[in-house]
């Protein structure tokens, strides 16, 4: 994969129908998007999941398709944490399928044949979405680096500090010297990278919630 093609946000368009790929490419490509089809939901797997996890990325699927269906493919993009927004076309009116596609995440359900702008408008929304849900998953990606890099003990200090522990009871909860405490609480800033402590609970609260 090409530099240029990292750094470009990407409509997948997964469905077994040729022509429907095709419509969708031409469509979306004329207003200026880049898009990539797919046959099937497994080729789609074997490119995202192995190398695209890190784009900015929108996916266009079809309910209903040979292997894999479209609702058994976003069961497996929420089974692998997949921040990336998706939206359904289909040629079949289910009501009840459209309600349990939003229930899991879906931006939208759309039938076939599909209306140009209402297409624009999804597809501007999924980005919206998916430009937010990269940049805090690489941002949770980044603080679990720096997170890393604490020893054993540091964990344990930071523990506390985010448990609101004075220096003195850190001190006594680990038998160790106030000074000591001291010192790891300037490692531990300086290897997060922090400047204050309320950044520095920020950043270790994020991993919690990740």
């Amino acid at each position: 994969m090409s530099t240029n093609e990292k750094t470009r946000e990407i409509i997948y368009v997964v469905d077994d129908d040729e022509a429907v790929r095709d419509s969708l490419s031409w469509l979306l490509e004329s207003s200026g998007y880049y898009v990539k089809c797919f046959s099937s939901a497994e080729r789609f797997l074997q490119t995202v999941v192995g190398n695209d996890r890190e784009i900015t990325a929108c996916a266009i699927l079809d309910v209903r398709m040979p292997g894999m269906s479209g609702l058994e493919l976003q069961e497996h993009l929420l089974a692998e944490s997949i921040p990336m927004p998706i939206a359904f076309i289909t040629g079949h009116g289910d009501v009840t399928m459209a309600v349990s596609t939003m229930k899991k995440g879906a931006i939208d359900f759309i039938e076939k044949p599909f209306n140009e702008n209402e297409l624009h408008t999804l597809v501007e929304k999924m980005l919206i979405q998916a430009r937010s849900s990269y940049k805090n998953a690489n941002l949770q990606k980044n603080n679990q680096n720096l997170l890393s890099k604490l020893t054993g003990r540091e964990r344990q200090v930071l523990e506390r500090i985010v448990a609101g522990r004075l220096n003195k009871q850190i001190a006594d909860d680990l038998t160790i010297s106030i000074k000591t405490v001291e010192a790891h609480r300037a490692n531990i800033m300086e290897k997060l990278n922090v400047n204050t402590v309320a950044d520095l609970l920020r950043l270790a609260l994020s991993e919690k919630t990740s």
